[in-house]
């Protein structure tokens, strides 16, 4: 017999998957789209009811609201829910469904699902004879195994408290490179001191430098028992948050036996205790007290509880530790892991893990073979040893540390530019502090790049205290919720092929930008800024003096805001920006990254000479501005003065409108009163006698020669790109040619130059008939200008690099 309600919820849970689903929801035709719609709005609760459907569409409206607002689909990447996702979140559906079944019915159901699910876990990862322990967060376990062990090794502290903790402080050691935050968060649960917590260093000489150094950890807890403390409790790794690598789990076991110490481990290759072949490395796990897994990211499952699998024998302390509960419906918290592995199978499980690993393996080996690229798999060479059996088995020793670390499911990377102060496996010890930054800088833009181009390989960025920042690729979280196959492995590959060779041209030509803006010093600056995924950055000072501090800082701005449009309008590859939104320096260009063809010469030279353009712009601008305004007082007074005469010359009677008329008809006047002409580059009002008289101004212009590119581009080339050989000599005679042929045609068009302004024409070079303005002159005189200025343009301009005899005029 089927019962009808489990069937509803089935089909319920299936109809808002598709309603969820649905994140390419048409908009209606003819509506506008309003920023704030009134679902992003709190509102009061309607009176009347709604349907499912309509509150499932809000639920979308809310969820895709950012989308829809910003009119482009959302980069954030997005968990794969595939049909094992969908047992998952069936299981939070029934999960409240069987809540309000009768007690009876409660108990032996949730038992059955906890025992279930508690043996599948224990034999499926090697932990035979464990208990289990569901929990939302991840970090709750160890908090309560903690809670297990102060009970266990104070026998008064159930009844006495806390009190019996000051004769006897208990010690909690941790790794250096395990969880941030984990051991403040146990302290602050347990009510403990922070000097309860001991972090133990890594390895500093041999082997991974993320793994517990044991001998020094055996040193402190000797210490912490001179001192009356108790050590209680170690948390190992297998597999650290940042490099993933594993611990001495075997040595560390053997270690907290000795002292009666609890040993916990939790990591990410803990998932690989499910395949066939297990390293030894991991395979101690299994000998732990308890470990924390989280198979809800290890196989895509969303909304799935972490599990701690614990070994105690007293139900009695495990129950008043949180371990255990005597309320079915706590228990309720493991069935949507128990539909899943139902689901999947011991086979499904199986091959999730393997597949996430075999990514891995793909990405190390591809990775072996591109240049500039380390991995975290090399090991320092050993040092010097007199003795030479002995250095025979350090070196038998390391070798077996590279090949646990290889089998590592976690793959760390980083652009590391060939330097001979490198030293091997990725270190960056022998780099001095800037360009350790600089590589920093380098390698967190090559995630960045990495993480756009190829959202489904699912990498990331970490900061590492001894690698610095590093690329990380870890599939056992990652592959089956973003659904990571080999093909995203090879495109990851492909992509960071393509990002090297610039990476690489970039950092060898960021010492010759810098040396080609010192050329320019002092309107070009070198900004110091390490932490610039670029070639550099620079800002143009401008030259002015007799600026105050406030003046000057609105000119430098002003320049720099208008430098940086310029650059960004030219044709070209580099990309110019003002940096970081929070970054230190303000009114810069800052420059990105470049291939190894660019020419940082004439990209330098350009700069500055657009820069030098916008401030002799700027500083001809205002000389104008205050030209003009005087020329318009001294034009208003002169032609009020011009008035009177033509008044008095008249005389009144000739202003009267009717007798005027009929006396200019019969006896016409002829004025003496002549236009004035206002010249801007001397800044005088002048008299049109002699524009009325020879129908042409009294100065003739002087075109200033457009500035044109030093080499012409080839067809296609863009700017700041060095030309293939013998090109040089193919533009210059194109040039010369050019410049030949519109000397004939008396052409005044220039042929279209790569090159920026060099130079602004002086003030005293303005004078032209662009600059003239009569007050009363016909259209013809007009035109006949245009053509005089165009053929003294045309006699007066000389091809590039050729000298051309001038007739007198």
């Amino acid at each position: 017999m089927v019962d009808s309600t489990l069937t509803q919820v089935g089909k319920n849970l299936s109809e808002a998957m598709r309603i969820l689903g649905d994140g390419q929801r048409e908009l209606e035709v003819g509506t506008e789209r309003q920023r704030f719609s009134r679902s992003s709005i709190p509102g009061p609760l309607q009176g009347d009811g709604q349907d499912v459907a309509a509150i499932l569409h809000l639920v979308h409206n809310l969820i895709h609201e950012e989308e829809e607002e910003e009119d482009k689909p959302s980069q954030h990447r997005m968990q794969n829910v595939g049909e094992q996702g969908h047992m998952a979140l069936l299981g939070h559906s029934l999960a409240a469904y069987i809540s309000v079944l009768d007690r009876e019915r409660l108990r032996k159901l949730t038992t059955r699902i906890l025992s279930d699910t508690t043996l599948w876990l224990c034999r499926l990862f090697r932990y035979e004879n464990g208990s289990a322990y569901f929990h939302e967060d991840d970090r709750d376990g160890l908090v309560k195994v903690c809670r297990l062990v102060i009970n266990a090794r104070y026998e008064e502290y159930a009844s006495e408290g806390y009190a019996v903790l000051s004769f006897k402080q208990p010690v909690i050691y941790q790794s250096a490179s395990g969880r941030p935050g984990l051991g403040q968060h146990l302290c602050s649960q347990l009510g403990l001191p922070l000097s309860s917590l001991c972090t133990v260093p890594c390895n500093t000489i041999f082997g991974s430098q993320h793994q517990m150094d044991v001998a020094l950890l055996d040193k402190l807890i000797k210490e912490d028992i001179e001192a009356g403390k108790l050590p209680l409790l170690l948390i190992a790794n297998a597999g650290t948050p940042g490099a993933g690598h594993t611990d001495k789990l075997a040595r560390l076991k053997d270690l907290c036996d000795q002292y009666s110490m609890w040993f916990h481990v939790e990591g990410v290759n803990l998932a690989t205790l499910a395949l066939g072949p297990v390293t030894s490395a991991i395979m101690a796990a299994n000998r732990s007290d308890s470990m924390t897994l989280t198979p809800g990211q290890w196989l895509g499952l969303p909304a799935v509880t972490a599990v701690t699998l614990y070994r105690h024998e007293d139900p009695a302390l495990s129950l008043a530790a949180g371990l255990t509960s005597s309320q079915p419906v706590a228990k309720l918290r493991a069935l949507p892991l128990w539909l899943s592995l139902q689901y999947l199978g011991h086979n499904g499980i199986v091959q999730k893990i393997k597949h996430a690993a075999t990514l891995s393996q793909q990405l190390l080996q591809k990775l072996k073979t591109l240049a500039s690229i380390k991995t975290s798999g090399v090991v320092s060479p050993i040092p010097p040893i007199s003795g030479a059996s002995l250095r025979d088995v350090l070196g038998s020793l390391m070798l077996s540390i590279v090949e646990d670390e290889l089998s590592s499911p976690v793959v760390l990377f980083k652009f590391s530019q060939e330097m001979s102060a490198a030293s091997s496996g990725g270190s960056v010890d022998g780099y001095c502090a800037g360009e350790k930054e600089v590589l920093d800088a380098f390698n967190r833009w090559l995630g960045e790049q990495l993480v756009q181009l190829v959202p489904t390989s699912g990498v990331d960025v970490v900061e590492l205290e001894d690698e610095g920042t590093c690329v990380r690729f870890s599939p056992l979280l990652t592959a089956a919720v973003l659904g990571t196959q080999q093909g995203d492995v090879e495109a990851l590959v492909e992509k960071l092929s393509e990002l090297v060779p610039v990476m690489s041209s970039t950092m060898c030509l960021r010492q010759d930008f810098r040396e080609e803006t010192h050329r320019h010093s002092p309107t070009l600056i070198y900004m110091e800024e390490p932490s610039w995924p670029g070639l550099g950055v620079v800002r143009y000072e401008p030259q002015a003096e007799g600026m105050d501090e406030s003046r000057r800082k609105q000119e430098l701005e002003k320049i720099n805001t208008e430098l940086l449009k310029k650059l960004q309008d030219l044709d070209t590859d580099i990309t110019f920006s003002t940096g970081p939104e929070f970054g230190t320096e303000e009114d810069c260009i800052f420059v990105g990254m470049v291939t190894e063809d660019v020419d940082v010469s004439e990209l330098v030279d350009t700069i500055a000479a657009l820069g030098r353009d916008i401030e002799e712009s700027g500083r001809l601008l205002e000389n104008m501005t205050e030209v003009v305004r005087k020329g318009i007082l001294e034009a208003e007074i002169q032609l009020q003065k011009a008035n009177e005469e033509k008044l008095m010359e008249e005389g009144v009677i000739r202003q009267l409108p009717l007798v005027g008329s009929v006396l200019n008809w019969f006896s016409p006047v002829q004025s003496s009163v002549k236009g004035r002409t206002f010249n801007l580059a001397a800044g005088s009002l002048d008299s049109t006698e002699v524009t009325y008289s020879t129908k042409a101004q009294t100065g003739r212009p002087s075109l200033q020669d457009t500035p044109s590119s030093s080499s012409k581009k080839l067809p296609g080339q863009r700017l700041f790109r060095r030309s293939v050989a013998g090109s040089d000599s193919f533009s210059e005679t194109s040039s010369i040619g050019q410049a030949e042929e519109i000397t004939r045609d008396g052409s005044t068009t220039p042929s279209r130059s790569i090159h920026p302004p060099i130079s602004q024409p002086a003030p005293e070079d303005l004078h032209s008939a662009s600059n003239v303005f009569p007050e009363k002159i016909s259209e013809s005189s007009e035109q006949m200008q245009r053509q005089e200025e165009a053929e003294v343009a045309s006699e007066e301009r000389q091809p590039e690099g050729q000298e051309m005899e001038q007739s007198g005029r």
